[in-house]
């Protein structure tokens, strides 16, 4: 029997995803990296490389994943939430930028 807490909401995701990245050199290679796949998407998108978008996505798990494995010891939200796990990287992404949380 899975006693996990399963969620509903991104609202109430979004602590729980705030507490698997409390390591600030994890925190950072999140935002690296998306702000890569970013950068790749628009690339994509004026040159028409398609294949820079699957790289996007490639850049920018990869140096989450590393922020997991190596600095956070745990596992990516991603695995069990997928949905939520990418939406809390870009609101993460967000409040980097605009100062709210700590880079």
């Amino acid at each position: 029997m899975d006693n996990e807490k399963r969620f509903s909401t991104f609202a109430d995701f979004y602590p729980f995803y705030l507490g698997e990245h409390s390591n600030r050199t994890s925190r950072r290679l999140h935002f690296v990296g998306s702000s890569i796949g970013i950068v790749l998407l628009v690339v994509a998108l004026v040159t028409q490389t398609w294949w820079l978008i699957l790289a996007g996505f490639v850049q920018g798990y990869a140096f989450a994943w590393v922020g997991h494995f190596f600095f956070e010891h745990n596992k990516p939200a991603t695995f069990k939430y997928p949905r939520f796990s990418f939406m809390g990287d870009w609101r993460l992404w967000w409040e980097i930028m605009t100062g709210k949380i700590a880079f």
